[in-house]
């Protein structure tokens, strides 16, 4: 299966590829750190090779995850400089909901004037 070699312009696209929980159980295995192949994420999991390769595709589509050849064989590994931007991604979300919630917290405590 060819992969197209595309980045999220939008967070969105990537964070949704995490929606699904398959998707999601796919990058917990990827992130362990060691890149793995079709059959290795399938094993223990309840779907087919076929339904590996189909939400591989969309995490790669989405930027989360990459392939690289080993031989005959396709690994696949996540890919950290799409990870390194939607965690600045979060922290910009982290920091704005501080401010918001130290805003909320001075007007509450304010005295009555």
């Amino acid at each position: 299966m060819k992969v197209p070699d595309t980045r999220v312009e939008s967070p969105s696209a990537f964070f949704a590829a995490l929606g699904d929980p398959m998707r999601l159980r796919i990058v917990m295995r990827l992130s362990r750190g060691e890149p793995l192949n079709i059959t290795e994420l399938a094993e223990g999991a309840k779907m087919t090779r076929q339904a590996v390769a189909k939400h591989l595709h969309v995490l790669a589509v989405a930027g989360v995850a990459t392939a690289s050849r080993s031989g005959r064989e396709q690994r696949w590994s996540l890919d950290q400089e799409q990870l390194a931007q939607a965690r600045q991604f979060l922290d910009r979300i982290a920091q704005q909901w501080q401010g918001a919630l130290g805003r909320l917290k001075a007007f509450v405590e304010e005295p009555d004037s």
